[in-house]
């Protein structure tokens, strides 16, 4: 995966959270269709290092919105 895909793929996140709202992990990846955790996370990642995410876990289920 490169940067240039990363940073695709967390744009298509950003908007399905600004689209969404608060999303658990699981229905972003739905909602996204982003076929591996590991190109969830590494967006999730990208949008986290620039600040524009927040993070919680509800009954053992990581939830994320936009900050």
């Amino acid at each position: 995966m490169t940067t240039k895909t990363i940073g695709t793929t967390a744009g298509v996140v950003w908007t399905a959270l600004s689209t969404s709202g608060k999303m658990t992990v699981k229905d972003l990846k739905k909602a996204t269709k982003i076929k591996t955790d590991k190109d969830l996370f590494a967006a999730l990642g990208w949008l986290s290092k620039e600040g524009k995410l927040v993070f919680d876990e509800q009954d053992e289920e990581l939830q994320v919105w936009l900050a």
